[in-house]
């Protein structure tokens, strides 16, 4: 199975079934048996096409005598995969762009015109490479739908927006945190670089590295013995601004999965802390158990439950709580491309179950500790408004300085929005607040 094939499954697959390209990517994947160029350029192509759609079809109505959305939807796809090559990619030969469409076409296309069509439209667009006028809108040269494109406008401050779509089209880095309770970051850069990973130390994360060259990162002798794990910048943050004492401090973290803040916390408090991580779905609750076996961490128990639900044996008995709730997932659109494409109507009414989640929450938090409240969100109404909801609605709390990098300017709400393209983070919410004594 070669590399476009598994691509155009993958593009085929998410249309048809609405799943999310990152997952069914990596089933496809693994189902293909891939070696790591294969899936290198497979993913490459999937995620091009997906954060790059609006500018093909943009392309493609100079190309075409009739309309992008006239075409069959796998013959779409399929010239969606090679423009992306021939326009966004700078090493791959034009004749096999073509010709690989072209088979794809034969293959995956009961019209027998198709490997025609697809045929004349790429020899024309590689005839056409620089005659073309180009995209001027940002719907089209970000291939952001227009209603998106107007709700992040009315949410990100002045000058955010352009940087946040270009953010959005880039490949994001590997980003792992060191598990410093088996590794120190010294040792592990010297044990990553000998495994053939390229590594660099983050600008402002400690104990954070970023990766390149990894290949399939699960294979590698160092992921399975547990000397890290893989986390945005922008999660651990959250974790680090909670403060969390090294001491038999008891943490809840009630929407965990896939446990990343878990770990963060568990690693944070030195391995003493007693971290109870939940989640609604079990198969959610095994990839926790999972990863904290792989680190090493006996210190996280984990727990089926849902977040808005009451648990009368944990009422006033957390020293931190943190609260990740569900969201519409806008910050993380380099890492799920096809989030943009969604309807945002469908993620209105979130901020009410992210509401209750968080009073449900509140009544955990011990008087003196710790409330976190976080979204990979960058909408006002999903972040802002639902932290001043509460704390209007809960005179107990109040809202508390973050504890920034020095990177940050000094922090005094208590609340920070991360937007893409500014600290090379995902978009992300984090609102610190302390239960009085």
């Amino acid at each position: 199975m070669s590399a476009r094939k598994t691509a155009l499954n993958v593009l085929m697959a998410c249309r048809k079934s609405g799943g999310w390209s990152n997952g069914v990517l990596k089933e496809y994947i693994r189902r293909d048996r891939l070696d790591s160029r294969d899936a290198a350029l497979a993913t490459r192509l999937c995620y091009g096409v997906l954060q790059n759609r609006n500018k093909l079809d943009f392309y493609l109505k100079q190309l075409l005598t009739g309309k992008p959305r006239d075409l069959h939807p796998v013959v779409r796809d399929i010239l969606h995969l090679g423009l992306y090559q021939l326009y966004e990619m700078d090493k791959i030969p034009d004749s096999a762009a073509v010709n690989e469409s072209v088979n794809l076409a034969k293959k995956y296309s009961k019209n027998p015109r198709a490997a025609s069509l697809v045929n004349g439209v790429l020899r024309s667009a590689v005839r056409s490479r620089g005659k073309l006028e180009q995209p001027r809108s940002y719907a089209d040269r970000y291939s952001h739908p227009e209603p998106l494109i107007r709700l992040l406008k009315d949410n990100l401050p002045k000058g955010k927006l352009e940087p946040m779509l270009i953010a959005d089209n880039q490949a994001p880095q590997t980003t792992i945190q060191v598990n410093t309770l088996r590794v120190s970051t010294e040792d592990l850069t010297a044990r990553l670089e000998r495994e053939g990973v390229q590594t660099q130390p983050h600008s402002w994360m400690p104990d954070c590295l970023t990766l390149s060259g990894t290949g399939n990162l699960e294979q590698l002798p160092s992921f399975r013995e547990g000397l890290y794990y893989v986390q945005d910048p922008a999660a651990r943050l959250s974790v680090l601004c909670a403060q969390l004492p090294q001491a038999d401090v008891r943490i809840l973290d009630c929407c965990s999965a896939p446990g990343g803040k878990s770990f963060a916390a568990a690693i944070a408090t030195g391995g003493q802390g007693r971290i109870t991580s939940c989640d609604v779905y079990p198969h959610k609750i095994r990839l926790i158990e999972a990863g904290a076996a792989r680190l090493g961490l006996s210190n996280i128990q984990t727990r089926q439950q849902d977040a808005a639900q009451p648990v009368a044996e944990w009422a006033g008995a957390m020293d931190a709580v943190i609260a990740d709730v569900p969201c519409s997932g806008l910050g993380i659109i380099r890492k799920k491309p096809d989030i943009r494409y969604k309807n945002p109507e469908e993620t209105r009414d979130l901020p009410l179950l992210q509401k209750a989640i968080l009073d449900n929450q509140a009544n955990y938090v011990k008087p003196g500790g710790i409330l976190i409240y976080s979204t990979c969100t960058v909408l006002k109404r999903e972040n802002e408004e639902v932290a001043r909801t509460f704390l209007a609605d809960h005179p107990q709390f109040r809202p508390e300085p973050l504890p920034l990098p020095d990177i940050f300017p000094n922090n005094e709400t208590g609340m920070l929005t991360l937007f893409p393209g500014e600290y090379d983070t995902d978009g992300f919410f984090i609102c610190r607040m302390r239960r009085e004594l």
